[in-house]
Formats: C-alpha cells, structure tokens, sequence
C-alpha cells in the first residue's frame, strides 16, 4: 500500500499531459524521482508541446498503448478520467503494480510538507500562483503544484505548473469538483467562495465542511455569504468592504476599488496594493493571497511589491493583444460565476465587450443551463455581446439533449444581444461587423487542448 513518498521512486502516469498530472509528475521529478507517462493525445500525434517540455525535464512520455509501461515501473497513477480499459491500467493490474488516483497522491505529497490548500469553485489557480508569488518574494523558497501554468515560469520555457523550492511550504489547489478535496490535511485550508458549478451547492457545502475539519488552520473568504458560514475565526479571515458594520469582526479588509484600463488598484488595512491585472475578483484573489502569508509571517507590504510584479497565469485574462483597436482576451472562464466576472472585469477595458463561450460537457451545461442564462444576461451591458459555439464533447457516453443554441435562445428572451454560431471556425467572419474600435474580445472556455491554439488564429486573422 502506498501512504509515503518512499513507498515508490519510479512512478507512471496514464494521461500525463493533462494539466493536474504534468504538475505532480514535474514535482516528484524535480525531487529526484524517475517519471514517465502515456496520453492517449500522443497516439494520434497530438499534443507534442506538452511533451516537449515533460521531456526537456527529464519525463518519458509514451502513447497510451502500453508500450511504455515497463517492469521498473512501481506506481501507475491515473485520474479520474481515465478508464479501466486502457492498455495501462490492464497490464498494471495483471503484473500487480500498485494504482493510485491523482489526488490521493497529491495528498500524500501534501502530507511531506507545510502544505497551504487553496479551495473553492472559483480562484483557486490564480490565487495559489500569487501566494507561491508572495512567499518567492519574501525568501521561503517555496514549492507549488498548481492547476494552471504561471505565465513567469511558462516564459522560461517550462510548462509552469510546478516548482520544487528548498523550503518547507507547499502551495497546492484543492479541487472540490471530483470530491477529491476530502484527501487533504493542510497545514493551512484557505476557502475563497461557494457557487453551484459541479454540484449543487449543499454537496459542496458538505465536502467544504469537512475539508475544514482536516485543516490546521481555516482561512475564509467572508465576502461569500455561503464561504462566511464555515468560519472558524473572523480574525484570520478576510472581507471585501461593503459597510462598516458587515466588516468589523474581520481581521483582512480591501477597499478602495479602482480599474483602469488593465490595471487595478486598492488597499488591504491600509496598505496600498497595486496589479497588472483586471477585475474586483482578482482583489479578492490578491486579498486571500496576502492574508494567508501574513499569517505565517510576511508582512503586508512584502505582499504588495509581490503582487506588483505578479505576470497571472495561463488562460486567465491573458491578454493576445490589440488590433484595430480590438483587445483580445483569453480566459479560462468556464462557470457562470467565472463568466460573469470574466465579463464585468473587461468592461473598464473598453465600451464594448464581445464575449465568445464554449460551453464544454452536455451534462455540466445542462445542470447549469439556468444559472449561465442568469449570470451572463446580468453581466452583460445593453451595447455588450455574447456569442456561443457548440458544446465541446470530450468523448464518453455523454446524453446530448443540449446544445448552446438552447442557452442563447434562453438569453434572447431576456433581451440580450446573443447569437449562435456552431462551428466556432465560422466566428471571425460572422462577428466582424460587431467589433469596433475600442472593443474587446473575450473568448472563454475549458477543457478544450485547443482553446489555446484557436485564440492565436483568431488574433492573427482579425
């Protein structure tokens, strides 16, 4: 049974270049384990990005036929997308290797260090990134195994995902949305906030609840009424300021709001914090990253020249670039909550947003069908946009009784400007007439390995 990191020194992952198994496969690497994997997206050829850079760091990549699954291997890790009839998890069970699911082993990564969870159904990648950021900044050599790349360490060639620091703290994200946060016991449990997204809220309200009972220590975003009621002391949380009387029992306030352009600004008790980013979710993201390291001993103010020079993260409002006087954003937005802030945070950008959304998954699009149609109408302003393409299908078994037309005809008896587009290669050409100068262009979606590469076209033809 494997409960340590020195029950294993030379494990294989099945469908590696997945985001949250590259990440754990670069850590247990960087600490001098022998790693090597399969995705079934190097069967066909595709993919070869990602395992460029698993290579360069030393990580054998295979197609997921069983061809790289040799007799040293001694742990095959898999997700929970991976099922039992691939060649690797067959040939794992008849030679009697262990099998581990992702989480259980991030877990037990968890459990080698002072480990920091950052859970939530929105915010957790970009907050953890700049708490890893801050604690850089003030000397602790921290580690990290995040869900989205850190665009600082993506620049220096590497996927960004992961970093092995020499210190005692790890930053992790805890993912509520397989169950798997119930595997954790941090040293420190941060909650950012509770929306319906793949559940419904009094599910995740259960697994917060004993997420909380396995942390040390319970940080809370107060600003979330549902996120407040898992409070354990208002001295260690923190709140967005609304009126006096709502904040004074919490220990970490940020007020003083402002946006312009790409560039926000305001203060947490009276420190003065500046970003190179947009959006009053990104304060609050900021605000949870600087109350979590005040409370292990880095000032404010370290917190704040961090955050100055933090780059964001991958797919999160990454801004393409402008042309024609259209700005181009890239967003990994993917919820309604996620939408809906994407959205409002581009507004102080320019006049008019144009947003573009891939809902993936029938099944997710259909549970949440109403809470996107309410979420994107109210985020919208009367000149604002949305445009739909159909749901991207993953494979598998999935109902498709859904389809994104049925959202945006939800949305046009609500009086929002919405159209549908199935072959989201038709955009472009359909949405031309609705760009002007001083516009952005926000595309959303997840899930999708293509997102990235179908951003960068649409910039270079626009």
């Amino acid at each position: 049974m494997i409960t340590r990191l020195q029950d294993f020194s030379r494990p294989y992952f099945i469908g590696i270049a997945g985001t949250g198994m590259s990440a754990i496969a670069q850590y247990l690497k960087g600490i001098g384990m022998h790693v090597a994997g399969s995705d079934r997206q190097f069967n066909t050829g595709d993919g070869q990005a990602v395992r460029f850079q698993l290579e360069k760091e030393g990580i054998l990549c295979f197609p997921q036929d069983g061809s790289g699954l040799d007799h040293t291997v001694d742990l095959v890790v898999v997700s929970t997308a991976i099922e039992s009839t691939v060649p690797e998890v067959k040939i794992a069970q008849e030679r009697g290797i262990p099998i581990i699911h992702r989480a259980l082993l991030l877990a037990i990564i968890a459990a080698s260090k002072k480990t920091i969870a950052v859970a939530g159904t929105s915010g957790k990648s970009t907050t953890a990134a700049m708490l890893f950021d801050i604690l850089e900044q003030a000397g602790f050599d921290p580690s990290i195994i995040s869900g989205a790349g850190l665009t600082r360490i993506i620049q220096q060639g590497k996927l960004g995902n992961a970093v092995v620091g020499k210190g005692e703290w790890l930053v992790i994200e805890a993912d509520e949305s397989d169950g798997s946060i119930v595997q954790y016991h941090p040293e420190i449990g941060l909650l950012l906030n509770i929306d319906k997204d793949h559940d419904e809220v009094n599910t995740l309200v259960g697994l917060f609840k004993q997420f909380r009972a396995q942390s040390k220590k319970f940080i809370v975003n107060q600003t979330h009424p549902l996120a407040a009621t898992l409070s354990v002391d208002g001295a260690k949380d923190f709140k967005v300021e609304q009126t006096c009387e709502e904040t004074v029992d919490v220990g970490y306030i940020a007020k003083g709001f402002s946006q312009r352009g790409l560039h926000i600004q305001f203060e947490i008790n009276g420190e003065q914090f500046a970003l190179e980013q947009v959006g009053k979710h990104n304060m609050e993201n900021a605000l949870a990253a600087a109350t979590v390291a005040h409370q292990i001993g880095v000032p404010l103010a370290t917190a704040a020249i961090a955050l100055k020079k933090y780059q964001g993260i991958y797919r999160r409002h990454q801004i393409l670039g402008q042309k024609n006087g259209v700005w181009v954003i890239d967003d990994y937005a993917h919820n309604p909550a996620k939408c809906a802030a994407a959205i409002t945070a581009c507004q102080p950008i320019a006049s008019k947003v144009v947003a573009w959304f891939q809902p993936h998954g029938y099944k997710p699009t259909r549970f949440l069908r109403n809470d996107f149609v309410q979420a994107i109408a109210a985020s919208l302003r009367s000149q604002d946009e949305i445009w739909m393409s159909e749901i991207y299908y993953a494979g598998g078994t999935a109902v498709k009784d859904i389809s994104a037309s049925d959202l945006v005809a939800d949305l046009k008896t609500l009086g929002v400007k919405a159209n549908f587009i199935e072959d989201r290669n038709l955009f472009l050409s359909a949405v031309r007439e609705s760009l002007q100068h001083d516009c952005v262009l926000l595309l959303m979606g997840a899930r999708d390995p293509s997102l990235e590469q179908f951003a960068k076209e649409l910039y270079d033809q626009l």
